[in-house]
């Protein structure tokens, strides 16, 4: 029976965990900024690892980490040799790697660029 109540309540809490909200709208002042280098992607090894904002990492959400940009801006992430974007919400801190500007999802960098690459150029746009 304790078994079965830590399942409920971990399955209650994972439920309302992914109903938490998010500011819908990036900081006024920071809409516009715009930023020009590459975007790499999470490896695997991170999946459910905590975020520094303390959420769990998701593959599969469309979020991604930068160096500056307060938490839950709101930024398209546009690939200069394609012209494919994608809009994510910044979660965490990174990528600590010269050149590179944002660390996107797998979800989000597979929207933009073939996963095999393993970067693309982008320039990134606060909206």
């Amino acid at each position: 029976m304790k078994a079965f109540t830590s399942v409920i309540v971990l399955t209650v809490s994972m439920i309302l965990i992914g109903c938490t909200t998010a500011p819908s709208s990036s900081p006024s002042e920071l809409v516009g900024y715009k930023e020009r280098g590459q975007a790499s992607f999470y490896a695997m090894k991170y999946q459910f690892r905590q975020t520094a904002n303390g959420e769990r990492f998701n593959q599969y959400a469309k979020t991604a980490a930068h160096k500056t940009l307060p938490f839950n801006t709101r930024v398209r992430v546009t690939n200069l040799s394609n012209g494919k974007s994608v809009v994510v919400r910044i979660n965490d801190r990174g990528p600590f790697i010269e050149g590179r500007i944002i660390d996107l999802s797998r979800s989000a960098f597979s929207a933009i660029g073939d996963i095999d690459s393993g970067l693309v150029n982008v320039e990134i746009e606060v909206i």
